[in-house]
């Protein structure tokens, strides 16, 4: 999400609007600041329920900007509804960019239970217009259907520019896969993985995983690692600082992104990231981008908690290397053509034009 708002933020600059981020200062830097044009003012926060940081002095941050439009973002709870209760008192147009359903485990489930009943309904209800990152989620998610009117779907968008070709060499069976590995995470689905690649490496010996991230989960993902005997084919790197991420990319020869949950994964934003470095793909069929990854060519897509299924597409790929040529320069062409941040920023932008009033100039 702190990717989406950045480069959206970025390209909105660019095209002549002002943008002000309101955000928790975390990690601990500068309290404002201007990064590529766009005004950053970070907030001290006190703590975090469900990993959303509380910010107590957000409502009056936004009381006291002098804005057209408010744009928040689901799942951050706190901030979205202080944003709607904000724009209501001011009249001003909010736009939610809703990823996915708030959901959780345990304690978690019942808390996102109350929200879901009471917070979410009003803030869905005060959305001036609600964007979803892929037009399947007004299908699948438990809350958007009576609301379908005011939603309109808008992928995210990629760095065309940061996330490119550049000829890194492998040694030809590589696999990486990256997220956030903590338990908020775990729909992720590098459990699947794992057992999958236990699979693969019977029939491609040579096959590593490097896996990016770094969570409180990462203890398990090793474990389970040596549990299978892959102890020389995962590559646990910890956290992947931004300016290596593209060279990990780079570096594989497949990307793999076996999310299990509709209900969390939203859109798949590393999907994007791998392809335009023009790299194969395997996702399950709930990732945002899957079904033209199928008809483009430009990965193999499979069913979600399958392990047998994703240690197949992933030994397809590994042993057809034509085949996963070809599928790479697909997946490029595919991020050129319909995934670039101008193309997503001028479609949020008419969004704006749309509900603004009085009309931006």
């Amino acid at each position: 999400m702190e990717n989406y708002v950045h480069s959206l933020s970025r390209e909105l600059v660019e095209m002549g609007h002002e943008v002000t981020v309101l955000c928790a200062n975390e990690p601990k830097s500068k309290k404002d600041d201007v990064i590529d044009g766009i005004k950053v003012r970070r907030l001290p926060y006190i703590g975090k329920i469900a990993n959303t940081n509380i910010t107590p002095q957000l409502p009056l941050e936004i009381l006291r900007d002098d804005f057209d439009i408010i744009h928040t973002h689901l799942p951050t709870p706190w901030s979205a509804d202080w944003s709607a209760v904000v724009a209501t008192v001011k009249r001003r147009p909010l736009v939610l960019t809703y990823c996915n359903d708030i959901v959780g485990d345990g304690r978690a489930k019942k808390i996102a239970q109350l929200y879901n009943h009471f917070n979410l309904k009003y803030l869905l209800k005060k959305a001036s217009k609600t964007i979803i990152i892929q037009p399947n989620y007004l299908n699948t998610s438990l809350h958007l259907e009576r609301y379908e009117k005011k939603v309109v779907a808008i992928p995210v968008g990629v760095d065309l520019e940061r996330f490119k070709p550049l000829g890194t060499s492998t040694n030809g069976n590589t696999l990486f896969f990256l997220s956030v590995l903590d338990r908020f995470h775990r729909y992720k689905g590098l459990d699947y993985l794992l057992f999958a690649l236990s699979m693969v490496a019977k029939e491609v010996p040579d096959v590593k995983l490097i896996v990016g991230g770094d969570g409180d989960l990462l203890g398990h993902y090793q474990r389970l690692s040596d549990s299978l005997n892959l102890g020389k084919c995962v590559e646990f790197l910890g956290y992947v600082p931004e300016e290596k991420v593209a060279y990990y990319y780079n570096r594989c020869d497949i990307f793999v992104l076996p999310s299990i949950s509709t209900a969390q994964e939203g859109f798949g934003m590393v999907l994007l990231e791998a392809m335009a470095c023009g790299k194969p793909v395997v996702c399950t069929e709930i990732v945002g981008v899957a079904a033209e990854v199928t008809k483009e060519g430009a990965g193999i897509t499979v069913e979600p908690s399958n392990a047998d299924e994703l240690a197949k597409a992933i030994s397809h790929i590994l042993q057809n290397r034509s085949e996963a040529l070809k599928m790479g320069k697909a997946s490029r062409r595919l991020v050129e053509e319909k995934y670039g941040w101008k193309q997503v920023a001028k479609r949020v932008e008419e969004i704006y034009k749309e509900v603004n009033y009085p009309p931006l100039k």
